[in-house]
């Protein structure tokens, strides 16, 4: 089953300067050390058939606020930082996975032992981690039982991982960005899905206003969710003003 929530926003009070630096100025990594780790990536999606069309090759987007990566998780390189959002309290309310690093690392790895239904990654902008994502098969997902799913229907999971980065319209920025992604990557899916939890408002605000449009409300066993669904016959109809 997907996690608790595609938190984006939560917790959407913006921070001082220099409030979540260890999010940022330990972790930026090199422009050299990202185009390799993209190349990298985009070689072995290149020879691997997976569920997803190799989320690793999708390579960069530009947005507003730089340059943007989606930057398929290792375990050994980013379940430190992972786990430290993971324990941040506005992360752990909604995706319920404060605790030590083990309790991160069995979430992940059920993702990374799997099957390829399910890619989680780091979002890098501009060479520095800031946020976690999992792209996801929602038609062969559990939650898939409760709407009507059609094939290759592709779910979002995101969070924001510095407070800095919360409450100023990146998440609806990088939601609009990824959607873009998986629709311009995944030619056989025809719709981009996400379940926020409904108590999560700056979550449901910021997909609708990425050009998500509400669907239905769905009991899942571990939330009450708002299913939101991001077509591409819409696309350009529903593409909302770029400015933040």
């Amino acid at each position: 089953m997907p996690p608790p929530d595609a938190s984006t926003d939560a917790g959407t009070e913006p921070a001082a300067a220099g409030a979540d630096c260890a999010d940022t100025l330990d972790l930026r990594l090199p422009d050299e050390l990202v185009a390799l780790l993209a190349e990298g990536d985009r070689r072995a999606a290149a020879v691997e058939d997976d569920l997803l069309d190799g989320v690793g090759g999708w390579g960069p987007a530009t947005t507003a606020a730089g340059v943007f990566h989606l930057v398929p998780v290792r375990l050994e390189r980013d379940l430190p930082l992972i786990s430290r959002w993971m324990n941040d309290p506005a992360v752990a309310a909604f995706w319920e996975l404060a605790g030590p690093e083990d309790v991160t690392a069995a979430h992940l790895r059920r993702q990374l032992d799997g099957d390829g239904r399910s890619v989680p990654c780091l979002g890098v902008l501009e060479g520095t981690p800031m946020s976690y994502w999992e792209i996801y098969r929602a038609d062969l997902d559990p939650l898939a039982r409760h709407y009507p799913s059609r094939p290759h229907d592709t779910g979002i999971h995101l969070l924001i991982g510095s407070v800095a980065n919360r409450g100023r319209g990146l998440g609806t920025s990088l939601l609009r960005t990824v959607a873009d992604l998986v629709l311009d990557h995944r030619p056989s899916c025809a719709r981009v899905v996400a379940e926020p939890d409904l108590r999560n408002t700056p979550s449901v605000s910021a997909f609708l206003s990425a050009g998500f449009r509400y669907f239905a409300e769905v009991d899942l066993p571990d939330k009450r969710a708002a299913l939101v669904v991001r077509d591409r016959a819409l696309r350009n109809v529903l593409r909302p003003d770029h400015s933040q």
